[in-house]
């Protein structure tokens, strides 16, 4: 061979129809890994950003939702409170009662017993809550009526502290105590079934706290003169005391409350009115730890896709936390860390340690509360207030009389784990990627190129989403043979993907007739425990008066037949009105609205559904021609509801309003509707009751009940 030889085959020019091949296929190998690792990694970490955001938004409303709802629901029951008889009764006699005390005066043996109990068991707990001992002067209450009362439901009381409310009558003779005995059991009851932390009356006219269901400290002292005048409760009392309006609610925001131990303390108030005057308010104290819960899912962060470091929380208008920090509750040590990183002194750390809680305390200035506060509702990634970047849902909250803001977030670096072992994936598949090219383009270099052609064109055909394509098979050689299982692989895919579509929508199909489409969408999404807690829903109950009895001669196949007739029936109507079936039991059926969606008015639903259930029941009874009747029973309040069961799923209801609606349906009127106090008084005003008064049931004793008259 001569170097003239050598030299013209390794040119450019003298290279061969397979070097080319294998050259131009190494290159667009290469490119088409690139081009669709990084297409796909762009666009995958712009969906995950996407989701996430859509997320933590969703998960923002729902909790800004449960938050307003519970301060709407705990604003109609103080206004009903306000208004009723036994408040105003209560008002006007217990301000005569202490003006008497005032004037009897409180002897000085019995002012000293008082001072030495606030020296000997407040004092201490303020000391440790402030880091200072106060004065105790500070505290000690002022005239003769509060040192009168306060040492005998208070000094006096044979309770503990948490119980000293159980006290009804101090036995003391005086004209308070008889008037004690018999209001207090009624507002203590009130506010157990509200679920207020405490239960004031105030004097308008002295600011006085004439009546309180706790006992606390504050229990009878003057917010105008006495030492808890620069109280949010002073202020809440100061404000309503000047409204005549019986729909009028001031709300003022959590402060620390020194006869609560310097808890966070919010307070609600009414104006009760009696002939157009103002002759008391009506004072709610609100504890954070409620809201503390909505806000925090009960401490499930992970149950509600929050991940490891998801949280949220609330800010008020000076900055500070009004819900405790995910990682106060999980690893305090990690907090405090976190806070030191950022700057935040020593003194401040003290001051949650020794309170015991950040609310109030924790200072959260970002980006994400500032744009909340001002009122715009937003998503991006932010620097949160531990120092890291987070990705951020955020938003006011709609409350009258506050200014408040909810924050929903997940550290970055959570968020995008992903998309980091997308990425050394798609370099680890790149990288093999380009070897199998490599070799094959050597391979197919040194093969016929006519099959290969066909082939490369199906294979596009494929890849372009023809996935019922197919190439001519010419040879009977390798090349030949990959033609053959190419069509078949196409094939096999075709009918594969048909079934697995198939399937896919049985399934669905399937799983949607057992659980609400949510809880569904949450199965699928990979939580194994699905329990959530609602705070007000209705549930209904129904029963076939008379079936046994009518269907003891009937044909097995007649009784299911008939039953299941019946049972559709109530199904058609339970999807008209956006209520859940729970399930049927024999010939029992129950239901629920207000879960797994929260809906405002699932009270008026459920009525409605059962009223039709019951002209269902006529009807069905008139066409098959027999005697039979359906007794409902609904009632309004908080339930659990969860997934139970591995191999056969149900979604059911716990708590003690689903048992009251059983009860009611049980304890009921054949062809009628009987319903609970709570459906009665969100309804009266639109459906015709009839009161039943009290009535006995199982566990319970005595209930009020209600016959809806349609």
């Amino acid at each position: 061979m001569s170097s003239s030889d050598v030299t013209g085959s390794s040119s450019p020019a003298g290279w061969g129809l397979a070097a080319k091949l294998f050259t131009t296929l190494v290159l667009l190998g290469a490119i088409a890994v690139m081009v669709t690792g990084a297409l796909g990694y762009f666009r995958a970490r712009d969906a995950l950003e996407k989701a996430v955001f859509d997320q933590l938004t969703a998960a923002r409303q729902a909790k800004t939702r449960q938050v307003e709802t519970y301060f709407r629901t705990i604003q109609a029951e103080l206004r009903l409170l306000a208004t009723s008889k036994m408040v105003v009764d209560a008002t006007r006699e217990f301000r005569i009662a202490v003006d008497q005390l005032d004037q009897a005066g409180a002897p000085p043996e019995l002012r000293q017993r008082v001072g030495d109990w606030y020296a000997e068991n407040f004092i201490p707990g303020m000391t440790r809550t402030l880091g200072t001992e106060p004065a105790l002067s500070d505290y000690l209450p002022v005239v003769g009526a509060p040192y009168y009362l306060q040492y005998h439901y208070i000094v006096e009381n044979p309770n503990p502290a948490e119980r000293r409310k159980l006290l009804d009558d101090a036995g003391d003779g005086s004209e308070y105590s008889r008037l004690h005995a018999i209001y207090h059991p009624l507002m203590r009851a009130a506010a157990t079934t509200v679920g207020f932390f405490d239960f004031m009356i105030a004097d308008p006219k002295s600011g006085r706290l004439i009546y309180t269901v706790e006992k606390e400290v504050d229990f009878t002292t003057s917010l105008q003169l006495g030492p808890y005048r620069r109280t949010n409760v002073a202020a809440a009392v100061a404000r309503c005391s000047q409204i005549a309006d019986p729909s009028a609610i001031c709300l003022v925001d959590f402060a620390s409350y020194a006869p609560s131990g310097g808890a966070p303390i919010a307070f609600m108030a009414a104006p009760v009115i009696a002939q157009g005057v103002v002759i008391g308010v009506l004072v709610a104290q609100l504890s954070n730890d409620e809201i503390d819960n909505v806000v925090t899912g009960n401490r499930r962060w992970r149950q509600e896709g929050f991940g490891n470091t998801g949280e949220a929380y609330l800010v008020g208008p000076d900055y500070l936390v009004r819900s405790g920090p995910r990682a106060f509750y999980e690893n305090r040590d990690n907090f405090f860390a976190d806070l030191k990183s950022v700057g935040t002194s020593d003194e401040e750390i003290a001051v949650i340690q020794r309170y015991g809680t950040p609310v109030l305390h924790q200072r959260v200035d970002t980006e994400a509360s500032r744009a909340a506060l001002a009122g715009v509702e937003g998503t991006g990634e932010i620097i949160g207030y531990r120092g890291v970047p987070t990705l951020a849902s955020w938003g006011p909250l709609a409350i009258s009389d506050v200014k408040w803001a909810l924050v929903a977030k997940i550290d970055s670096t959570e968020a995008f784990a992903p998309i980091a072992e997308l990425r050394r994936d798609l370099l680890l598949v790149g990288g093999l990627a380009m070897l199998v090219v490599a070799a094959t383009a050597a391979w197919l270099s040194r093969a016929l190129l006519g099959p290969l052609r066909d082939l490369t064109a199906g294979v596009k055909r494929f890849s372009a989403g023809d996935y019922a394509t197919s190439v001519p098979v010419r040879t009977r050689d390798e090349i030949g043979e990959l033609c053959s299982a190419f069509n078949g692989m196409v094939e096999d895919l075709h009918q594969k993907n048909v079934v697995i579509e198939n399937k896919n929508r049985e399934n669905e199909q399937l799983l949607l007739n057992v659980l609400p489409e949510p809880i569904a969408n949450r199965l699928r999404a990979g939580e194994e425990r699905i329990a959530d807690g609602f705070a007000e829903v209705t549930v209904a109950f129904a029963d076939l008066v008379g079936f046994t009895a009518l269907t003891s001669e009937m044909p097995p196949h007649d009784v299911v037949t008939f039953l299941n007739g019946l049972f559709t029936r109530f199904d058609i109507a339970a999807n008209d009105l956006g209520i859940e079936k729970i399930k049927t039991v024999g010939d029992a059926y129950m239901a629920v609205c207000g879960l797994p969606v929260p809906v405002a008015n699932h009270a008026e639903r459920m009525v409605r559904m059962a009223i039709r259930m019951v002209h269902i029941t006529r009807e069905h009874a008139m066409e098959h021609n027999v005697s039979m009747k359906l007794r409902v029973g609904v009632n309004s309040g908080p339930v659990v509801a969860g997934v139970i069961g591995k191999s056969k799923y149900i979604y059911d209801l716990w708590g003690d309003t689903v048992n009251l609606a059983s009860r009611m349906e049980s304890g009921g009127v054949p062809d009628s509707v009987q319903v609970t106090r709570p459906v009665y008084e969100q309804l009266k005003d639109q459906f015709v009751f009839e009161s039943r008064g009290a009535i006995e049931v199982k566990g319970k004793g005595k209930v009020e009940a209600w016959v809806l008259r349609f």
